[in-house]
C-alpha cells in the first residue's frame, strides 16, 4: 500500500494488502477491503465502499457526487461488492437521497467507459459491455448483461438473465430471460443460450418460452397475457419471476417485435 505517488487521505481505511499504482487519489470516508487493486489514475471520492479482491483500472472514478441538480450534498454511498472488475474510464456517481447509495453486486464486469449514475442498484454476475451507460435509478438484476453502447433510460427495470443487444436505447423494462434489440426496444427471443449456460434444463427453458410466446406472440394486450398464464400454466420459480416483474414494472415492459407491413 506504499505507494509515495499516490494520495491516501488518513481518514479513509484501506486494507493492508490493497494495491495502490501511481497517481491514485483516494479520499476521506472511503472504505477499500482486501485483496483489491487499484490502477494508476483512478480516483476514488468520498463516500467510496469497495469490497474485496476487486480490480480498477486506470482512469476509472469512483463515488463521484451525482449529476443530478437536485443534489444538495448529502452523505451518500457508493457501495461495490466482492470480486467486481472496473474497466479504464469507468464512472459510478453515488447516491441521492432517493436511496442515498448506488450498489453493484459481486462477480460484476464493467467494461471500459461504462457509465452508472446515481441509486442504480445493480445485481451480481451483471455484464455491462463498452459504454453502456445507465441514467439514474435503473435496477439491473443478477446475470443480465447490457451490450456495448446501450443507454438506458432512468427508473428502467433490467430482469435477471436478459440480455440486450448492443446499440439497443432501453427505455422501457426488459422482463427476465429475454433478449432485446431493435428501435424501439423490442423482445426478440428468450436468452436460451445463457439459460444453457448456467444450467437450465430443456424443460425450464421451454416453459419459459411458452410464458413468451403468450405475452408477445399471441395478440394479447399484457393484461390479457398474465391472465391466460396464471390460468394456465403451472406455477414455477420463472413463472412467477416473470410475473412479479411484469405487475411491478413502473415504465412498462417492451413491446414485441412485429414486421412492418406491406402496403
Amino acid at each position: 500500500m506504499n505507494q509515495p505517488l499516490a494520495y491516501v487521505n488518513p481518514q479513509a481505511k484501506v486494507a493492508a494488502n490493497v494495491v495502490i499504482e501511481p497517481f491514485v487519489s483516494i479520499d476521506r470516508n472511503v472504505i477499500i477491503e482486501e485483496g483489491t487493486w487499484i490502477g494508476s489514475n483512478v480516483t476514488i471520492m468520498e463516500g467510496a465502499r469497495i469490497g474485496k479482491n476487486c480490480k480498477i483500472f486506470p482512469g476509472a472514478v469512483i463515488s463521484a457526487i451525482p449529476q443530478d441538480l437536485k443534489f444538495a450534498g448529502e452523505d451518500t454511498i457508493v457501495k461495490i461488492g466482492n470480486n467486481v472488475t472496473i474497466r479504464e474510464c469507468a464512472t459510478i456517481n453515488r447516491g441521492t437521497k432517493a436511496s442515498y447509495e448506488t450498489v453493484i453486486g459481486d462477480n460484476t464486469l464493467l467494461m471500459a467507459y461504462v457509465h452508472v449514475a446515481h441509486d442504480c442498484v445493480i445485481g451480481s454476475n451483471v455484464i455491462m459491455a463498452n459504454a453502456a451507460m445507465l441514467a439514474g435509478h435503473v435496477i439491473v438484476d443478477d446475470w443480465a448483461i447490457i451490450g456495448g453502447m446501450v443507454p438506458v433510460h432512468q427508473f428502467c427495470h433490467i430482469g435477471t438473465h436478459s440480455i440486450i443487444a448492443g446499440g439497443t436505447g432501453v427505455g422501457k423494462d426488459v422482463p427476465p430471460y429475454t433478449k432485446a434489440a431493435r428501435e424501439p426496444l423490442s423482445y426478440v427471443g428468450v436468452n436460451s443460450i445463457g439459460l444453457r449456460r448456467r444450467g437450465f434444463s430443456p424443460e425450464v427453458i421451454n416453459k419459459i418460452q411458452e410464458i413468451y410466446r403468450i405475452i408477445f406472440l399471441k395478440n394479447y394486450n399484457v393484461s390479457q397475457a398474465v391472465e391466460i398464464i396464471e390460468a394456465k400454466l403451472e406455477a414455477t420459480p420463472e413463472r412467477d419471476e416473470i410475473l412479479s416483474f411484469i405487475a411491478n414494472s413502473s415504465r412498462g415492459i417492451m413491446k414485441g417485435y412485429s414486421k412492418i407491413r406491406e402496403k
